[in-house]
């Protein structure tokens, strides 16, 4: 694994427009940034990144197994009694899920570290499917890259197969903050791959979605919201006017109601308990459990629902050398163990390597001169070189 400076394609930023990927350079700066790529070897990708994603997935699936009848974990995480049984209900069915992303810490050198799962409302999909894989072929058309340079980059298919094997419920509803550009445009390219694999879409703002009087959720023009997929907060949504009516309707959820069960850091310190000393995780604690004390004065303290590095909090010798403000500073944490330093060039790239149901799909990379991967951290592509 290396970081390479490349030049940039003269017409990215036409290119990112023609697309409809707005939020490449917001404001001037740069979110896309192809002024350098990450090259990585076969090897690595398939033995310590691919293989890393496939142990944790399993090891997400034997938690969420043992969570649905753990009354502790489930009021760990706030969740309502009254919607227990529905979730467990769920995993039962074993309701589908479309997508997820699990960020690692990985340098080249020793297995890649779990930082957390984005399980229920992940983004960054578009630029890792779509963007980065047309940098690609276009870097290999202009010589930048060896003809038979390759990246690890299923996604499109993957999530174009897993729509066609869901089952068909009418008019597939698709919905999110309209208003928030990188989630609109995850949700309309989610709908191109839908509609593709098949599906009627019907794109919808979650502010528009109502309860008639038959308990049923419907769209603004009334029609019965049979099956919905939506890339808003499970933790938000079980608080929403309607929420107390989720159990009760009979709406399929994409992501469905077990994944909320995943969609928190409180999975860090479960899956430690559950594989103490697995190599791809980080020693983990609740902030309030005894053996956190174990940590030392390193470590890496974060609240259980936070987004974009918000309210995370880094201490090295004791001392915080890091702690980007956020809303989420009320909420009960978890301390996790240091992972070791992977840095580039100044550089401290993220692997997110996402997974489609929950077979491994592909990478996208954030990097950041900082300590803490943030909202305005930049994503850059990467390629599979020998």
């Amino acid at each position: 694994m290396r970081r390479v400076a490349m030049p940039e394609r003269p017409h990215w930023r036409e290119l990112a427009t023609d697309y409809g990927f707005d939020y490449a350079h917001p404001d001037g700066e740069r979110y896309w940034d192809e002024r350098a790529a990450y090259h990585f070897t076969l090897a690595e990708i398939e033995n310590d990144i691919e293989e890393a994603t496939s142990e944790v997935v399993a090891l997400c699936g034997e938690l969420v197994g043992r969570a649905v009848r753990d009354e502790a974990y489930l009021k760990r995480l706030g969740i309502p009694s009254t919607h227990w049984q529905w979730i467990a209900d769920s995993w039962a069915r074993s309701d589908p899920s479309l997508y997820g992303r699990f960020d690692f810490i990985y340098g080249g050198a020793g297995p890649a570290k779990l930082l957390e799962f984005n399980a229920d409302t992940p983004t960054a999909l578009y630029e890792a499917a779509v963007f980065q894989w047309l940098w690609l072929e276009d870097r290999i058309k202009a010589g930048a890259l060896p003809a038979d340079a390759d990246q690890f980059n299923s996604l499109h298919d993957k999530i174009i197969a897993r729509f066609r094997a869901m089952k068909r419920m009418g008019t597939l509803h698709m919905t999110t903050v309209s208003s928030d550009t990188e989630d609109r445009k995850t949700v309309e390219y989610l709908a191109e791959c839908a509609a593709e694999a098949g599906q009627q879409v019907q794109l919808i703002d979650i502010a528009d979605i109502g309860l008639d009087g038959a308990g049923r959720y419907v769209d603004e023009q009334e029609r019965t919201i049979h099956a919905i997929f939506k890339l808003y907060p499970w933790e938000w949504l079980i608080r929403e006017q309607f929420g107390a009516s989720l159990p009760q309707a009979t709406t399929l959820w994409v992501e469905p109601p077990w994944k909320m069960l995943l969609s928190t850091k409180a999975i860090l310190p479960e899956l430690w308990k559950l594989a103490p000393g697995h190599p791809n995780l980080l020693e983990a604690y609740f902030e309030d459990d005894p053996d956190a004390s174990r940590l030392g004065r390193d470590h890496v303290a974060k609240p259980i629902l936070s987004r974009e590095g918000a309210n995370v909090e880094i201490r090295r010798g004791g001392i915080t050398v890091a702690a980007p403000e956020g809303p989420y500073d009320d909420l009960p944490r978890v301390v996790q163990a240091l992972a070791p330093d992977a840095v580039f060039d100044g550089m401290r790239p993220v692997i997110g390597s996402w997974i489609v149901d929950t077979e491994p799909a592909g990478i996208g990379i954030r990097e950041d001169k900082g300590l803490v991967t943030g909202n305005r951290s930049a994503f850059v592509p990467h390629a599979i070189i020998g």
